[in-house]
C-alpha cells in the first residue's frame, strides 16, 4: 500500500495532556495524515472510537479516569475480527509498563519526551506492518510472482508452484522493499515474528524459494545475496 493511502488511515490520539495532543496532531497532518482525532480520557476515547472507527490509536499509558491498557482491551473488543494497531504513549520506560503493554497486545511502545518525528516514523512503520495491501503480480528474470495467490509461474516451463505460508511471508518483505536490501533481523520479524535464533532458518528458506523462482538457484538473478547485510528482490523496472 502507498504511503498516501496509508496517511489518509484514521488515527485517534488520546492523552490527557492538550498541549501534546495539539503538537501531535499539528506534526501528523504536516506530513500528510489526513484523519486524525483526539480524545482526552477514556470516555472521550470510546466515543470516537464509535464516530470515527479508527485504523490506529496513540494511547497515553495514564489516563485521568483509566489507563491505556484497559483503553486498548475495551478498542479492540468493538470488532475482534480487526484487531486495532495500538502504540502506547508513556512517561514511564519501565519494564513492568513494557509488558502490559505486550501482553495487552501493543504493537509499538514510545517513552516521552519522545520526538514527533520518530513518532511519525514507528506510525509509518506499524502502518505498513498492518496494512500491506496485496501487490500485484511481478515479473521476475525467470518467473511471474503473484504474492495475492501465493503461486509462482516459471516462464520455462509454464507451471505454476505453489509457495509455503513462510515463503509467502518472506518474498511479500522483500516485495514491499524491492530492488532495496531488507536486513536479515528485518526478515526473520516480518516472517516468524521475532529477531533472534532464526537466522539459519532464514537461510534454508531462502534457498528453497530460490529453488522456486530462479532459473539456476546456484547463480539467483532475482533474490540475491548482500553479504553481510540480508537481501534483495530484483524487479525489473518495466514489471513495477
Amino acid at each position: 500500500m502507498s504511503d498516501a493511502k496509508l496517511k489518509a488511515k484514521k488515527i485517534l490520539l488520546v492523552d490527557d495532556e492538550a498541549e501534546l495532543r495539539r503538537i501531535v496532531e499539528t506534526v501528523l497532518r504536516a506530513e500528510g495524515f489526513t484523519n486524525v482525532t483526539t480524545a482526552g480520557n477514556v470516555q472521550e476515547a470510546l466515543a470516537a472510537y464509535r464516530t470515527v472507527e479508527p485504523d490506529l490509536a496513540l494511547l497515553d499509558v495514564m489516563l485521568p479516569d483509566g489507563d491505556g491498557f484497559t483503553l486498548c482491551t475495551y478498542l479492540r473488543a468493538f470488532d475482534e475480527a480487526r484487531p486495532l494497531p495500538v502504540i502506547f504513549l508513556t512517561a514511564k520506560d519501565e519494564t513492568d509498563d513494557r509488558l502490559a503493554g505486550l501482553r495487552s497486545g501493543a504493537d509499538d511502545y514510545v517513552t516521552k519526551p519522545f520526538s514527533p518525528q520518530e513518532l511519525v516514523l514507528r506510525i509509518m512503520a506499524v502502518l505498513r506492518r498492518c496494512y500491506p495491501g496485496e501487490p500485484d503480480a511481478i515479473e521476475l528474470a525467470a518467473c511471474t510472482l503473484d504474492l495475492a495467490n501465493a503461486d509462482v509461474l516459471r516462464h520455462d516451463t509454464g507451471r505454476h508452484i505453489q509457495l509455503t505460508v513462510k515463503e509467502h511471508d518472506l518474498l511479500e518483505a522483500l516485495a514491499r522493499n524491492a530492488n532495496r536490501i531488507v536486513t536479515t533481523d528485518a526478515l526473520c520479524e516480518a516472517v516468524w515474528g521475532e529477531t533472534f535464533g532464526y537466522a539459519q532458518s532464514l537461510m534454508t528458506h531462502v534457498r528453497r524459494v530460490r529453488e522456486k523462482i530462479e532459473a539456476d538457484p546456484s547463480r539467483p538473478e532475482s533474490l540475491v545475496t548482500a553479504k553481510g547485510l540480508g537481501y534483495k528482490l530484483v524487479v525489473p523496472k518495466e514489471s513495477r
